[in-house]
């Protein structure tokens, strides 16, 4: 990737180990199961009245979260998105989640 535009104030450097640092944030680890709080809530804002379920809470890279959403719509067998820490699933499924994610090891996940 051509990243010039990041490094403009930068003019030269003689240390062959120099690193240029960017302001990137590293994404967080991701918690255990067992410690994951996730919250299951029905939510209808936004959506042209379509009722999802929203998973939020969750602590970890974006890959996990991903994989996590991916799971529960495949076990729905329904569509949704997986993104910006939050998983959201077409349709009313707070029971089945919450059973879902309970059976993967999720324990302190709840539906408010």
């Amino acid at each position: 990737m051509n990243d010039w535009k990041d490094r403009l104030n930068v003019v030269y450097s003689t240390n062959p180990d120099y690193k240029y640092e960017t302001e990137e944030e590293k994404e967080q680890d991701t918690l255990p199961k067992e410690k994951q709080l996730l919250r299951i809530s029905l939510d209808k804002r936004n959506r042209k009245g379509k009722v999802v379920t929203l998973i939020t809470g969750f602590i970890g890279t974006t890959e996990d979260l991903e994989d996590l959403g991916k799971f529960l719509k495949v076990k729905c067998g329904v569509g949704g998105s997986a993104k910006d820490g939050e998983i959201i699933i077409q349709g009313d499924f707070r029971n089945k989640v919450l059973e879902l994610l309970q059976k993967e090891g999720y324990v302190k996940a709840r539906i408010i």
